[in-house]
């Protein structure tokens, strides 16, 4: 089921087109991964979302309806550039902005002690954002974006300026939030947080929409048919027998286990490749190399900033 859909979003300013007929649909429950280059579009579409600004067209459904000023109480928007006010009380920002999305001071109070206490950063509830590093303002401002326990998260390069450790205590915390039914929009230019994260991306590039599907999915329809494979043989007698259905990429040799790379080439098949591999080496293993997100991100936007 679907809790949040955009349908052929159109937005420009001035004389700058930020997206064109841009359509997603988020499952509920689910890390969404929404990617693209610097100025593809992505900000303004969570903008968008948020109802910082508006559509010039297109259409957003939340929870089976048109999105609506109070939608917004149900959603929490973690930006990339910080907005804390750094002369100001941590706890009265907090309790201001948790009231701000409908919670009572009561309410506010209790939960935002108890992700205080979770962050072990109890100590600093009298403490002005000024006196933190800009990783501690950090997981202020995450508290309280989560504060008030909303239906859909949006995280804007969440571990920008956070140490491992810090950004490991994170990552753990979105994936306790999307276990008890939050459903997550995540931006990031890390694919490596894209692929531990995400269930579903789209790609945005120069204002459109250019890939959209479950990661699985993507990495396989990108696949270059290559395999890593570990062996016991003479390189140089078997390379020289290769035919023009094959290709050597690399090759290693070491005492005892050799490896290569190689590739199956014009309509060739993997059981192609280990019939013509077998008789010529003694085969350890034989692994396909997916690519990563960040191979796909890279040959993606290329391919489209070349068409």
């Amino acid at each position: 089921m679907e809790i949040f859909s955009a349908h052929n979003i159109d937005k420009s300013f001035a004389t700058l087109q930020a997206l064109t007929d841009v359509s997603i649909a988020v499952k509920e429950g689910s890390i969404f991964g929404l990617l693209g280059p610097n100025g593809a579009g992505k900000t303004t579409l969570i903008r968008i979302i948020n109802q910082i600004t508006a559509p010039d067209q297109g259409e957003l459904i939340f929870k089976g309806r048109k999105l609506k000023a109070a939608d917004i109480e149900n959603i929490g928007y973690l930006p990339e550039e910080r907005g804390l006010y750094r002369k100001m009380k941590i706890s009265d920002q907090a309790l201001y902005l948790a009231q701000l999305k409908g919670m009572s001071k009561s309410e506010a109070t209790k939960n935002l002690k108890a992700w205080f206490k979770k962050f072990e950063i109890e100590s600093w509830w009298n403490k002005k954002i000024e006196e933190l590093s800009k990783g501690m303002q950090q997981k202020v401002q995450f508290i309280t974006t989560v504060v008030h326990k909303p239906k859909l998260l949006i995280f804007d390069e969440p571990f920008s300026g956070f140490d491992p450790i810090n950004a490991n205590l994170i990552k753990q915390e979105i994936l306790n939030l999307r276990d008890e039914g939050a459903t997550i929009i995540f931006s990031t230019h890390n694919m490596e947080s894209v692929e531990e994260l995400c269930d579903h991306i789209a790609l945005i590039n120069k204002s459109e929409k250019i890939l959209d599907g479950e990661i699985n999915s993507i990495k396989s329809q990108y696949k270059s048919n290559i395999y890593e494979v570990e062996y016991l043989g003479d390189y140089n007698k078997f390379s020289s027998s290769m035919d023009k259905n094959f290709k050597i990429l690399d090759h290693s040799e070491n005492t005892g286990i050799n490896s290569l790379k190689i590739q199956y080439l014009n309509g060739k098949s993997n059981n192609d490749l280990l019939n013509f591999l077998i008789p010529q080496i003694e085969i350890i293993s034989f692994k396909e190399l997916i690519p990563s997100m960040n191979d796909v991100f890279i040959k993606v936007v290329e391919t489209s900033n070349k068409s």
